[in-house]
């Protein structure tokens, strides 16, 4: 009798049947340490129960999850389920019904102290926490090169800043001597100081498969690192030593990527934020700067023409009332002269020389009318001339004062960055700050040129120093 092919789904299926129908296997009881634990978004749990040699997948639904047990990788139970084939893969699993708590694993306890004991030191204190650069030039990573870490790294740094380098150090990422690779890797970059930001990671995996990173070694050299590390291993539910002493810890290797480079879009549109204020404060400031110019200014002519006016009016008032009190004085003092004069004639004059004398008198007078006429004309001229003249002082005062506040005016003016920018001269500047030596660019860089009329962006293609 010729036996029949089965289809795969067929004998899937059979498998299945006569494992359900085995009474030890449909009521099974298993010790094991839980690795590659894993709660899915149905709310149905995924496990790996393995002892010194061997493993087993497990499986456990939403109904019988207990969460109070608060599973985790490295604990041990105990559970109780039923073996069953999984018939889409061709798998065998254990589907369990029931878990207890069967003590905690060497991994996790070596863990736990570990972590406690470098806690103590200090390892994982935030003083000693570097920054992570904003930009850096070039990015360090210590991992795999045949796994998708790298890959992942590089796609998401070209994507957001694809002006950084990326150098790779591989290391085996699990395994005996894989401790002492990624050591070796840290130090590595150390000495050359060729990177600002080292990214140390690998992907998702058991408690043992991310042993590595627990080493103590491997955390007592993140420690040492002068250069920020961040941390970035497994997946998001999976804590190392490595993020704890770490500058920073990532979900995820892309994640990493992201932290370490900003987005080259995000950059370059507050560049042209901060290119829109400043031009807006510089204008608000030389606008406010030429009125307070033009303010003062006026001010000044209305204070110097005010306070000319008013000392050339009290000069003159002071002049002229000496000029009339001095020539008030003279007349009393020929009047009282000439009466004098008169009564000595009229006393010494007789009979005979009354005429003769009265004649005489007469001229006298007249001589006397006309000493002072002349002098009073003599004076009214002098006053004219000094008149004229503080007129003319102040004339030239007030035309002194004029030039001197136009050329303050035009020095002030000759100060503001637009009127330097006006001659043909131009403003650089690098990311908002103004450049004014070549010490400040590097090559490859972008620049900013502020004209007289108008921008330019420009990128550094070579320095030549004087």
């Amino acid at each position: 009798m010729e036996i029949r092919a089965l289809e795969i789904s067929e004998a899937n299926s059979y498998i299945k049947k006569v494992l359900s129908n085995d009474p030890i296997l449909y009521n099974l009881k298993v010790r094991g340490e839980i690795s590659n634990f894993k709660i899915n978004s149905s709310g149905h749990v995924y496990l790996t129960l393995k002892d010194e040699t061997s493993k087993m997948k497990c499986v456990i639904f939403k109904g019988n999850y207990d969460k109070s047990l608060q599973l985790e990788d490295g604990m041990k139970i105990v559970a109780n389920g039923y073996i069953s084939v999984y018939e889409r893969d061709g798998a065998y699993q254990l589907y369990i019904r029931k878990v207890e708590k069967d003590g905690v694993g060497n991994l996790h306890i070596e863990f736990e102290r570990l972590k406690k004991k470098l806690n103590r030191e200090g390892l994982f204190d935030p003083r000693f926490k570097k920054k992570i650069p904003y930009m850096p030039k070039s990015i360090g990573v210590v991992t795999s090169q045949t796994g998708a870490v790298i890959r992942d790294i590089i796609n998401v740094v070209r994507r957001r800043f694809p002006k950084v380098n990326v150098y790779l150090y591989p290391v085996a990422v699990q395994g005996a001597n894989s401790a002492d690779e990624i050591v070796k890797g840290i130090e590595f970059f150390n000495k050359m100081q060729n990177v600002d930001t080292m990214i140390v990671g690998r992907g998702g995996g058991s408690l043992e498969e991310l042993w590595s990173f627990n080493e103590e070694k491997v955390a007592r050299a993140i420690f040492a690192s002068d250069i920020p590390i961040i941390s970035a291993v497994g997946h998001e539910v999976d804590y190392t030593i490595c993020d704890f002493v770490s500058d920073m810890r990532a979900p995820t290797p892309s994640a990493a990527a992201e932290i370490a480079v900003p987005d080259l879009n995000e950059v370059l549109y507050r560049l042209d934020n901060c290119k829109s204020q400043l031009k807006n404060n510089m204008s608000a400031v030389i606008e406010r700067d030429r009125n307070k110019a033009d303010n003062t200014f006026n001010s000044i002519c209305t204070i110097v023409k005010n306070d000319v006016i008013k000392s050339g009016k009290n000069n003159l008032e002071l002049i002229s009332n000496k000029l009339t009190r001095g020539i008030e004085s003279k007349i009393e003092k020929e009047k009282y002269q000439l009466e004098n004069n008169f009564s000595e004639i009229c006393s010494i004059v007789k009979n005979e020389v009354i005429k003769e004398g009265k004649n005489n008198l007469k001229v006298i007078s007249n001589r006397i009318e006309n000493s002072i006429s002349n002098k009073i004309d003599i004076e009214k001229y002098r006053l004219d001339t000094a008149s004229m003249n503080m007129v003319n002082s102040m004339e030239q005062i007030m035309s002194s004062k004029k030039e001197n506040m136009r050329n303050t005016g035009a020095l002030l003016h000759s100060l503001s960055p637009l009127a330097t920018i006006d001659r043909g001269y131009c403003m650089v500047q690098k990311e908002g700050k103004t450049v004014n030596s070549t010490e400040d660019i590097n090559v490859g860089e972008s620049l900013s040129i502020m004209m007289s009329d108008g921008n330019a962006d420009c990128t550094v293609n070579s320095i030549e120093k004087k």
